[in-house]
């Protein structure tokens, strides 16, 4: 190999070092709690040593999840919509799945933790996600659209789905208590996964149109007409190995999650909203961005794409792992929890029934949120 050849290869490794240099941080910090894991979390009982751990975990956590954001992004330059944003909300219910069920299932045993965490995450995608980017952009540019149709075929299905998921168990008799029955389970999973993969389809099949507006199909950031296109590959493989941490980082940070719930006698609730605030951060910032940059249509895929995916996708997988583990899952919402998702929807369903948003419908999606972090602590 030349000199010149050389030096390009040098250059290109040293180009992604400090670029991927976060991937570093999350593969030592894994293997530092591989090793170390049992003595740094012996000395949980120390707030300081609480404190620090938590936040350690939870930022490199986070890190990595807002890396898999980055090279979904990516790819959704190449792929364009709906299949960029696609790519974007299984990439994270993914991680969703693999937290939720690696803080829950195995070891903790806690049947309410993926109820509380779905719970939150669509409180945090319906209500602080739609009316954060609702208020941004339409303070920016006064009023946006939207393509209704697209709109439409999400909330056609997030309704359903969620009423079946989150509040159907409340009022069954077969089994006592917010649990459903084995044949009612194996129902709501082939139910849930077949319509969203029928969902699917028709986003990337003959319906694709419903979730393109105009130009929302163009990157936020174009780059310039001399710039090299991502490559498809190096990226795919990136966001996989940014994928990795992510299970066992969720794993470890349900530990010091469950002793800062019990230390500080707060909500068990607040536990799942950690897990959703983890997972649903990094859409949070897409969305807002593309609302933001005028391009509504872009930030409704994220929000309404990722709602419909954590009911469509990780209730089913969650019951699955729970049949095969033997851990209960209890599904169904109580009181005030009941109530506020019943008003989410319901608000939703005006907020984009005419295709055009403003800044009161942002206010009043963050006014529910407001009132879901509140209700979580008093009741």
């Amino acid at each position: 190999m030349d000199a010149p050849a050389r030096r390009s290869d040098m250059t290109f490794w040293l180009t992604l070092g400090r670029q991927e240099w976060f991937l570093a941080v999350s593969l030592v910090t894994s293997a530092i709690f591989l090793v170390l894991g049992a003595r740094l979390t012996a000395g949980l009982s120390n707030p300081l040593v609480l404190g620090l751990v938590f936040v350690w975990l939870f930022a490199v956590a986070l890190g990595s999840i807002v890396s898999v954001v980055r090279h979904a992004d990516m790819l959704a330059i190449r792929l364009g919509e709906p299949y960029g944003t696609l790519i974007l909300t299984l990439s994270v219910v993914a991680i969703e799945v693999v937290s939720i069920s690696a803080v829950s299932l195995p070891g903790h045993g806690d049947p309410t933790l993926a109820r509380d965490t779905l719970f939150g995450v669509v409180m945090i995608l319906l209500n602080g996600m739609v009316g954060l980017a609702l208020l941004v952009g339409a303070w920016r540019h006064h009023e946006q659209q939207h393509n209704l149709q697209g709109a439409n075929a999400y909330l056609g299905l997030i309704l359903p789905l969620a009423v079946m998921s989150l509040v159907l168990p409340d009022f069954t008799q077969t089994t006592p208590g917010p649990i459903i029955s084995v044949g009612q389970t194996a129902f709501l999973i082939v139910m849930a996964a077949g319509l969203y993969l029928g969902f699917l389809v028709l986003q990337t099949g003959r319906h694709r149109g419903y979730f393109v507006l105009g130009d929302d199909d163009e990157p936020l950031h174009p780059a310039s007409p001399d710039a090299p296109r991502p490559s498809l590959l190096r990226h795919a493989l990136l966001l996989g190995l940014y994928m990795v941490p992510v299970v066992f980082l969720a794993e470890q940070l349900g530990k010091p999650l469950d002793h800062l719930i019990e230390s500080a006698d707060a909500p068990a609730e607040l536990g799942g909203l950690a897990i959703a605030a983890l997972v649903a951060t990094p859409e949070a910032i897409g969305a807002v961005r593309a609302a933001f940059a005028d391009h509504l249509q872009r930030a409704v895929n994220i929000f309404l794409g990722s709602a419909l995916a954590t009911i469509g996708l990780t209730v089913p997988a969650v019951l699955v792992i729970g049949l095969l583990t033997g851990h209960p899952v209890l599904l169904g919402l109580e009181h005030t929890d009941l109530v506020l998702l019943l008003l989410t929807l319901a608000v939703s369903m005006v907020t984009f029934a005419s295709g055009r948003t403003n800044v009161m419908q942002g206010a009043v999606h963050l006014l529910l949120f407001g009132a879901y972090l509140l209700l979580m602590f008093e009741r």
